[in-house]
């Protein structure tokens, strides 16, 4: 145990904030911090793992994504787009044809970010993962996505009880996991079925298995699409901030990133924040 002078020496690293996308989230009092387990929930197609990727090239800082959701193919094109602000179609194109040294040199800059593409990774594998960075680099990401939370192999579930039960058995791993590693652990997630089209503000009390006792930071994601149905825009409503000043569950609340369809690079939207409460 520790007395408070001893507590404020030996912190470390938690409670830095890494490289945040969004000025006007940063206004709400929202923070990606070191050493926070946060949850990022959204209906199917969203947006969420564009929103985690977006994060972890924010910034040049190491990064360990377990990416369960999505493969190698779909992974490195949205990253490469982001990166270089070129066509994703061009980048999918130049993947398929083996023509893609070019591309090669400007993700080889990114070297410290590392992705598991298991389908269904266990604790044991993530704890292997992150001892193995360790070993190479000498230290553990600052950012660790997991996506998403429902993929993680914790042994099987038989019923919805068991199942919820198992997402917060999670929530706490994860949260311990990035108090023994100063990372920011971020857990992508989903909604409950009347949420799922993804096209109106969803409360905290949207969140599938109401897992959100443990995260110190809850956000949920709608989409505004265009005439053509893609994504256009993100609202991202922050419905649980620990230690903000701000709060709405409700979800009603929200910054708006717009999503640009080539590129797959956010933005804010002039530093709008809506709010129909």
């Amino acid at each position: 145990m520790y007395s408070l002078v001893q507590s404020a020496r030996i912190k470390g690293s938690s409670g830095e904030p890494i490289p945040n996308l969004s000025k006007t989230l940063q206004k709400k009092g929202v923070d990606f911090n070191r050493g926070d387990f946060s949850l990022v929930v959204a209906g199917p197609g969203t947006g969420k793992s564009l929103f985690a990727m977006n994060l972890a090239l924010a910034g040049s800082l190491p990064v360990m994504y377990w990416s369960a959701d999505s493969n190698a193919a779909t992974q490195i094109s949205r990253a490469t787009a982001i990166l270089t602000g070129d066509n994703i179609k061009e980048v999918q194109k130049s993947l398929r044809e083996g023509d893609f040294s070019e591309y090669e040199r400007v993700l080889g800059d990114r070297w410290w970010i590392r992705l598991n593409y298991e389908a269904m990774p266990t604790p044991d594998d993530m704890e292997a993962d992150l001892e193995i960075y360790y070993e190479i680099f000498g230290c553990y990401p600052h950012l660790c996505i997991v996506d998403n939370i429902t993929n993680v192999d914790t042994g099987g579930a038989g019923d919805a009880e068991s199942f919820t039960f198992g997402l917060e058995g999670m929530c706490e791993y994860l949260n311990d996991m990035a108090r023994q590693t100063e990372a920011h652990v971020m857990a992508l997630h989903h909604v409950i079925g009347e949420h799922s089209d993804g096209l109106k503000p969803i409360p905290l009390s949207g969140v599938k298995g109401k897992i959100h006792r443990v995260p110190a930071l809850v956000l949920t994601i709608h989409r505004e699409p265009d005439e053509e149905g893609m994504n256009k825009v993100l609202n991202i409503s922050p419905v649980k901030v620990r230690d903000g000043d701000f709060v709405d569950p409700s979800g009603q609340t929200f910054v708006s990133m717009e999503l640009d369809g080539n590129s797959l690079k956010l933005k804010d939207v002039e530093d709008t924040v809506v709010s129909f409460r």
